[in-house]
């Protein structure tokens, strides 16, 4: 019986110690599976402009799926492709300027014949309804945006100089014509939108992936993401702890975005 008795602590501890590895295994491993997914399946991004609204606010924080519309791999083939389709809110780099990441929504796809009369949308001769898009308003007429391609871009104006000098080459009959490999893409709210109307297609291999849902709000001012000092930083994270629970946008936590 003692013999029992002096043993039981041993084993115990021996349980014990197993036990903890075991946790200590377990939290290495949910901790490298969260790396993988946050590296090469989900990212997520702020969204730092009204250009996209009234579908993504300024102050939306957003999961992006950075798979589906990746090109497919053969390591992964049990993955779930697809093409981009028209209506798809993509996330990728802005053509010319690798390091910038923009949020827009797919307007035409490769062989799509597009253009603009008063800011309403006609693909493939057909008038688009979108109750999403804002529409301008009488007095807030810009002729290059709104009826394009039919007007010139303006010079000196927000159109890139490379955009200028190509955007003849792809209109035909007054419809701008999407090539091979590249997409047309549009801000939701329209008169304020610095889009493929302004610097031209997106390129497939620009396209990183689709918003999948807004998983925090918060009220930002549309200046804030350009205040990159130290001090507005700091200053503006203060502001969220003070905040946090008054200005979260509660109702938009999980929105799906579509």
């Amino acid at each position: 019986m003692e013999q029992t008795l002096e043993k039981q602590p041993a084993k115990s501890q021996q349980s014990s110690e197993e036990t903890h590895l075991e946790a200590f295994a377990s939290i290495c491993g949910v901790l490298v599976l969260g790396l993988f997914a946050l590296t090469f399946i989900f990212q997520n991004f702020a969204i730092p402009s009204s250009s996209m609204e009234k579908t993504l606010l300024v102050g939306d924080h957003v999961l992006v799926d950075r798979v589906t519309l990746a090109p497919p791999t053969r390591w992964a083939p049990l993955v779930h492709y697809r093409d981009v389709r028209r209506g798809d809110i993509i996330v990728f780099f802005k053509p010319g300027e690798p390091d910038l990441y923009l949020v827009k929504r797919v307007v035409g796809v490769p062989g799509d014949r597009i253009h603009l009369v008063n800011g309403i949308v006609y693909l493939n001769g057909v008038a688009q309804d979108e109750p999403l898009a804002a529409k301008p308003t009488e007095g807030n007429g810009y002729p290059y945006r709104d009826d394009f391609p039919a007007i010139p871009p303006p010079d000196g104006g927000e159109v890139t100089a490379t955009w200028s000098l190509a955007l003849p080459g792809y209109t035909h009959d007054g419809d701008l014509v999407v090539p091979p490999g590249n997409y047309f893409a549009m801000g939701d709210n329209r008169t304020v939108s610095l889009d493929s109307r302004y610097w031209g297609f997106v390129p497939r291999a620009n396209i990183v992936g689709r918003p999948l849902f807004v998983y925090w709000s918060f009220i930002t001012p549309e200046n804030q993401y350009e205040r990159t000092g130290i001090a507005d930083r700091i200053a503006f994270i203060a502001h969220i702890v003070i905040h946090f629970f008054d200005q979260t946008r509660w109702s938009r936590t999980f929105h799906l975005v579509k």
